[in-house]
């Protein structure tokens, strides 16, 4: 198998500086108010409206141009095959670490993409719903390896798309809490008739390469557009420290929390157990399974300290 490096890759995209693709929307009007930009916000991420026009309303007129193309190749090949059958969902994945942003990329995206010319209903799939539960977890000794490639049911997640590709227009998937940090036994993600569905996760782009008798169908093969959040790795363990030390005064206080019991832990004692988290799990799986699937995006968002994108790769067509 050939090995392909950073650099080889590098010329399979086309490089824009921040100032190069805001320079590329066609339009200067304020789609989000700043009400909608702080409900969109994550945890840790504040949105700009700044951020919204220079980064995210460009990606927004791309990715609704590669949805009107699709939809004119699908009525063309209609007319050349003499049928009539249903346009399927336009698919659109998000990859990227843990802490990095991608939750509210994926976030401004639908808001952005609700707002289209055609209204199209845009639904948010995260994977994290197709992990296994807790328990399925503690029984296997994969609990220390949550988010790694093995704890989630790609199966399950593959007939999800299987089913929305095939133009089902009901369909019902599982649900996470980040508060109990676990699926959630009774309630389920209803799916119905949606324009466009964006899946969210940071394992999206991988592939199985363990199991070569299993048929090599993998979750990007459903998708028609796809992204990649990416920093360097010294901001988001930072952005990840600094977001369980705001969990520990806000969510973690509340008894039905799974991390609970870290919520007296001092300034310095949190800072130490995140960084352990991050060093001996996130950053193990962030350098073995997430960053090498950055080259198989269509377009990486690369963010600076603060959470800004300073710069983006479009893949060359």
């Amino acid at each position: 198998m050939a090995i392909i490096t950073e650099e080889s890759t590098f010329s399979a995209y086309t490089l824009f500086s921040r100032e190069e693709w805001a320079n590329l929307s066609k339009t200067t009007a304020d789609l989000l108010s700043a009400s909608e930009r702080l409900e969109l916000e994550g945890i840790y991420e504040s949105i700009s409206a700044d951020e919204v026009s220079e980064i995210y309303l460009p990606l927004s007129q791309l990715l609704y141009m590669h949805m009107t193309q699709s939809v004119t190749l699908h009525q063309n090949v209609n007319h050349l095959l003499q049928k009539k059958t249903k346009k399927v969902p336009f698919v659109i994945g998000i990859a990227g670490s843990v802490a990095v942003g991608k939750s509210t990329t994926a976030r401004l995206i639908q808001a952005l993409a609700s707002r289209w010319p055609n209204q199209p209903k845009v639904e948010l799939v995260t994977t994290d719903g197709f992990l296994y539960p807790n328990a399925v977890l503690e029984e296997r000794g994969l609990m220390k390896r949550k988010g790694f490639p093995e704890s989630y049911d790609i199966s399950r997640l593959i007939r999800f798309l299987s089913e929305l590709k095939s133009g089902k227009s009901h369909i019902e998937t599982p649900m996470y809490s980040h508060l109990s940090y676990d699926i959630l036994p009774d309630q389920v993600q209803t799916i119905s008739a949606p324009d466009v569905v964006i899946v969210e996760g940071i394992n999206v782009l991988q592939v199985n390469r363990k199991n070569r008798r299993l048929p090599q169908v993998f979750v990007s093969d459903f998708f028609d557009f796809s992204i990649y959040v990416d920093a360097e790795e010294e901001d988001i363990m930072t952005w990840y420290i600094e977001r369980f030390k705001l969990l520990q005064n806000t969510a973690f206080q509340q008894p039905e929390s799974f991390f609970h019991r870290y919520r007296h832990l001092s300034d310095s004692e949190a800072t130490a157990f995140a960084t352990d988290i991050w060093k001996t799990i996130n950053s193990v799986n962030l350098v073995k399974n997430i960053r090498p699937t950055r080259h198989r995006a269509d377009l990486i968002l690369k963010k600076e300290t603060g959470h800004r994108v300073g710069e983006v790769q479009l893949k060359k067509m």
